[in-house]
């Protein structure tokens, strides 16, 4: 197959991979399974797409459409060729205003869409949790649902038409038909004709109608995926009077890409929503009665109607993102509901939200009713929408897992139908987790399992057939809005009956005679607890590891807590994953290195497990940026593993001569700054970037005449407050004594002048460039050293303070799992008292101690930056408090992620090129379109450099601009 392969790619204009890297990277997806593709295709047109139909044909083989890779029940995993249409077919072909539709490629990701919609007053309505990667065509083939259906229905609800390719490559439309040009459809010898000849005689036999309409699921409830769609098919003028247009789009649409390719979709859109909103929040002390309190909610219609249990609002507790979206939550509740209202006018809204509360006090249920507004929120639907991924963050391997989360039953049969789940659920020994779209019917409920152990894989399956009889009984769907793929489909018989079944495999055989769309979704299923991600009683290894993996049970478990969600695929909020912004490669996403890292770590030959090209290639454009570690709802810290993984691989390999000069680079400037001058000419020149590796296009950091700690010593004295209101010490960082030294010396004579005696000891550097280097031997040598020093007169009183973001950082962040043990408890509490130079002035600000009063009353525009660790381990809102502080001074904080240079990274050459495309995402292009009088803030040293480098702009540390707006005493 080799020698077809690389036919085939000389073939395609887009793309063809069949390296063990990417085939690792594409055996799962965000559920339970995996299996290794042949190859993995990014096709750059219908042409490549029509080349890959024809290949699996003859080569008996088969094609896996892929989007995001989000899917819940294993449509994007199998042994043929994964096709990823992300990379390539993204383009919004053609938007009509008047008619209200758009046509998009199936890789137009939801939330870009609306995006480029809401100038035209539309959008489209439905609203998956993971909006802001998941892609069009993977919600046609889900029919997906999200938490805004009981207002807009399902994407099902929404697919006007769809360009597809048939398995024997043929191109066809599916649209809207009248009765007429159905039986026109009807005639004729193509394939196509043959699917209209087809669903014509199955549709039209009393039998079948009977069967159909007895074994489906019951029509009023909304979310109803299981199998193939011929109940609605069959409610079409065609087959019963006064009844809807017959339109394939509502077969293909749930199909999970098993019947044809799709290649354009053209969809409704709705008005935008009403801009008056509000979110109401009642709590209750069980989940028996937060479902009974549904059926009183939806008799208000609202908006949205979403649950979360006590499991999940528990795991929000220590997630750094969520825990601040939990502020409306008020004592600990067994679940709560999020009930989203809208309407033109507040008082509407308001008036709603209490008729509500009326009901649910009248029917004693309920202890809490928090009224949400804007633009908090936001915050509330974030918590919602983190659900998923923060299942992951369970302690061990028991795991909340996915295979009886989609099922969906009418709004009135829900409470008893919980109630016997939850009973079903103790027979097995379970207490399942709850959540999600309770408003229609639908909770994503899951049981908690070592899917490593067999006895737990035995009640995977148990539960899952249990639950499909159950959900039988109340003539609900087993899949509700994630699809039957893989987990699900085995279990169709039962729901919909054997007949129904039998002719839903007719269908697919039609329409894929060879089975070359995503064979083994839907229908002709292996058995569901097959091509599991881990094998039975594979034993978990572990690892003689420098930082202290033991809170998630080890190094791999860490990797494992991933479950493939894909927030790191977001592109326009947050920071994750600069590097997956810039190329759109899998390969470059959170999710792909912790695929990497778990396959290789877990099934490996090698003395070293670490020692795999693969594991290095893949973690090579990581920046360390540290968004996964607030951003990834699993808490997959990307960051640690990175420097775990290169300490480890530099054991079996060596430690290149760069990392040497960068990870020791305080050692170096200790040296150099004996004759700065010489020094400085040195960086300068070529040979320095030449044996370094470092793009010509950069400028090295330059040596300072004096280092800040030596100016200290000479100068503080003179200007100490002679009435301190209170003593602070100043970390005095690598950056800051070396280079950034009249940035410290601001900082001392600010702190000064507002009344701060400024104590600076001597001290190794933070470490923080020996641990992106892996080079952890050293780095934890000034951990422990600098937890000893600074644990004995560091407080609640006297903090620590630090002017480099990523330096004075690895105190709260790297130095507990980085110090010796007997240290970690000293570590921990010194963390507490380490605070970014913003944090304290902004602190300070708020409570009052530091007036306005003090600094200029000049106008000036200030444009801020925030450093990737400050985002994601503080906060960028300390630094727009203190540059607010001036009267007339107005902050804009540009909405970007990462810089893009990232410490060394930017600078090294092979780098230089997708260090500028990140800083182009956002950065750069807000920048550009500001005035030479606004001024720049930038409290990382690394983001400093790399706007002056991109765009000849000097931009300004935060204290700096704030000790030059001081008044003059």
């Amino acid at each position: 197959m080799k020698e077809q392969l690389l036919e085939l790619k000389e073939q395609l204009s887009g793309e063809l991979h069949d390296d063990q890297l990417m085939r690792v990277l594409y055996a799962t997806d965000a559920s339970v399974y995996r299996q290794l593709p042949l190859a993995v295709a990014y096709p750059a047109d219908v042409s490549d797409l029509k080349k890959l139909i024809h290949f699996a044909r003859t080569n008996n083989t088969s094609l896996i459409p892929r989007t995001a890779g989000t899917s819940l029940a294993g449509q994007c995993v199998g042994t043929g060729i994964v096709v990823d249409v992300s990379k390539f077919f993204t383009k919004i072909i053609e938007v009509n205003v008047e008619e209200r539709w758009v046509r998009v490629q199936p890789g137009v990701i939801r939330d870009e869409l609306n995006n480029f919609l809401r100038p035209h007053g539309l959008f489209f309505g439905p609203n998956t949790a993971t909006a802001n990667r998941c892609m069009i065509g993977g919600m046609v083939g889900n029919n997906s649902c999200g938490s805004t259906s009981i207002k807009y229905g399902t994407t099902r609800d929404h697919v006007l038409e769809l360009e597809v390719l048939l398995s024997d490559g043929s191109e066809a439309v599916f649209h809207t038909l009248s009765k007429k040009e159905f039986f026109q459809k009807a005639s004729g010898s193509q394939l196509e004709n043959q699917l209209y000849q087809q669903i014509k005689k199955i549709l039209s036999d009393p039998e079948n109608q009977k069967e159909i309409r007895k074994e489906f699921p019951k029509r009023e409830i909304n979310r109803r995926n299981t199998g193939y769609a011929l109940d609605i098919l069959l409610e079409t003028e065609v087959f019963t009077e006064q009844a809807a247009a017959f339109n394939f789009c509502k077969l293909l649409t749930g199909s999970e890409g098993t019947l044809a390719f799709t290649t354009s979709i053209k969809l409704s859109l709705d008005p935008l929503p009403p801009e008056k909103e509000l979110v109401l929040a009642p709590h209750f002390n069980s989940i028996a009665e937060c479902l009974q309190a549904v059926v009183t909610v939806m008799k208000f219609q609202p908006d949205a109607c979403e649950m979360m249990d006590k499991i999940i609002l528990d795991c929000t507790k220590d997630q750094i993102a969520q825990k601040k979206n939990r502020f409306f939550v008020e004592g600990d509740p067994e679940a709560i509901l999020m009930i989203e209202l809208r309407a033109a006018i507040v008082n509407a809204v308001q008036e709603k939200a209490k008729k509500i509360i009326h009901a649910l006090q009248t029917a004693n249920l309920g202890y809490s009713y928090p009224i949400i507004e804007p633009p908090r929120t936001n915050s509330v639907w974030e918590l919602r929408k983190a659900g998923l991924g923060l299942l992951s963050n369970l302690p061990g391997d028991p795991k909340a897992v996915a295979c009886i989360e989609d099922t969906a039953v009418a709004i009135k049969d829900l409470p008893e139908y919980i109630r016997e789940f939850d009973a079903l659920m103790e027979q097995f020994g379970q207490r399942a987790v709850h959540y999600a779209h309770a408003g229609d019917g639908e909770l994503h409920l899951r049981p908690i399992l070592d899917l490593k152990k067999q006895k737990d894989i035995d009640v995977f399956r148990a539960i899952t057939e249990a639950t499909a009889r159950l959900v039988k009984k109340y003539r609900g769907s087993l899949s509700g809005e994630h699809g039957d793929g893989r987990v699900r489909a085995e279990f169709i018989p039962i729901v919909l009956g054997q007949k129904n079944y039998g002719l839903l495999q007719q269908i697919k055989k039609t329409w894929d005679p060879l089975e070359i769309f995503n064979p083994g979704k839907i229908v002709n299923s292996q058995a569901m607890h097959k091509d599991l991600r881990y094998e039975p009683e594979m034993e978990t290894p572990s690892f003689d590891t420098v930082f202290d993996f033991s809170a998630t049970g080890g190094i791999l478990r860490l990797a494992e807590k991933c479950n493939g969600s894909g927030d790191c695929r977001k592109l326009n909020t947050g920071t994750m994953c600069p590097s997956y912004r810039a190329t759109l490669n899998e390969k470059d996403t959170t999710r792909a290195r912790a695929n990497v890292l778990r396959e290789f770590l877990t099934r490996s030959d090698q003395k070293n497990r670490f020692n795999h090209p693969e594991i290095k290639e893949v973690l090579d454009l990581c920046i360390s940026c540290k968004g996964c570690t607030s951003e990834c709802p699993s808490n997959v810290d990307m960051s640690t593993l990175k420097a775990e993984f290169l300490y480890q691989y530099y054991r079996s390999n060596g430690v290149p001569l760069r990392s040497k000069v960068f990870g020791n680079i305080n050692r170096l400037n200790k040296l150099a700054a004996l004759a700065p001058g010489l020094s400085n000419l040195f960086l300068k020149s070529k040979l320095s970037k030449k044996l370094l590796g470092i793009a010509s296009q950069r400028k090295l950091p330059q040596l300072a005449r004096q280092s800040l700690y030596k100016w200290y010593r000479s100068n503080y004295p003179k200007i100490a407050p002679k009435n301190a209101n209170r003593s602070v010490y100043l970390f005095c960082d690598e950056f800051s004594n070396y280079h950034d030294v009249s940035i410290g010396i601001k900082t001392i004579k600010l702190l000064a002048r507002l009344a701060y005696d400024v104590k600076m000891i001597k001290h190794p550097e933070s470490g923080r460039a020996a641990i992106s280097k892996g080079l952890l031997i050293h780095a934890r040598f000034c951990a422990n050293s600098n937890v000893k020093i600074f644990s004995k007169i560091i407080d609640e009183n006297i903090p620590l303070l630090g002017i480099e973001p990523s330096a004075i950082l690895t105190f709260r962040d790297e130095y507990p799992k980085l110090v010796a043990r007997e240290l970690v408890s000293q570590a921990n509490e010194l963390a507490k008292h380490c605070l970014l130079i913003d944090e304290f002035l902004s602190q300070e600000i708020q409570t009052g101690k530091i007036l306005p009063t003090l600094f200029t009353r000049n106008q000036k525009k200030i444009l801020l930056h925030g450093h990737c660790h400050q985002k994601a381990l503080s906060s960028i809102e300390h630094s727009a408090w203190l540059l607010n502080l001036p009267e007339h001074y107005e902050v804009e904080v540009i909405p970007s992620g990462c810089c893009g240079m990232a410490g060394s990274f930017g600078y090294e050459k092979e780098h230089f090129e997708i260090s500028m495309k990140i800083g182009e995402l956002v950065l750069f292009p807000a920048i550009r379109q500001s005035g030479e009088e606004v001024l720049i803030a930038a409290p990382g040293t690394s983001c400093r450099h790399q706007i002056q480098d991109g765009l000849n702009r000097i931009a300004k540390h935060p204290v700096e601009i704030l000790y030059e707006a001081l008044l003059q005493a």
